[in-house]
């Protein structure tokens, strides 16, 4: 291997928990309490959380501020979580925003519609606090690291 390329994957390799300072989450719930409780479950985590209360919500929100990450919960009013993570998947603008579905629905028809809407995750109703965490983490590195090898691809082609 060369010195480049050790270079370029110490590079990679250097997204850790400090370097999520400032990644973006969006939760969105109908219900306040499981807001609060995921709130509470990222609070020692070193990024910026928004919330909504709805799809719709949601949408507005992420327009206006791109998140690099949405918790979202499937059954809500004015707009499911499916119809939601399916507008952002089909948006060029916004197809690359890592979705993790969380949902009480557990019924295989109900996972893979989330597939096929595009979430990139999902995660069961009621949360557990270290498999969220460890997704989160995980999940947002990629993104981040996607974020990186984008910008120095088209930072090369100047």
């Amino acid at each position: 291997m060369s010195d480049e390329n050790v270079s370029d994957l110490s590079a990679l390799n250097a997204v850790s928990s400090e370097d999520l300072d400032g990644a973006k989450i969006l939760l969105v719930d109908d219900n306040l309490q499981n807001l609060e409780l995921i709130q509470a479950y990222l609070e020692g985590m070193p990024v910026e959380i928004s919330t909504a209360i709805d799809g719709v919500e949601a949408i507005e929100s992420i327009e206006a501020n791109p998140p690099d990450l949405v918790l979202l919960d499937v059954m809500m009013p004015r707009m499911s979580g499916f119809e939601v993570c399916q507008k952002l998947k089909s948006n060029p603008d916004t197809r690359d925003i890592v979705v993790i579905m969380v949902t009480a629905l557990h019924e295989v028809a109900d996972y893979e519609r989330a597939v096929e809407s595009g979430t990139d995750d999902f995660l069961s109703k009621p949360v557990n606090k270290l498999e969220l965490l460890t997704r989160v983490r995980s999940l947002l590195r990629v993104a981040l690291l996607r974020r990186r090898l984008d910008e120095l691809s088209t930072s090369g082609d100047d």
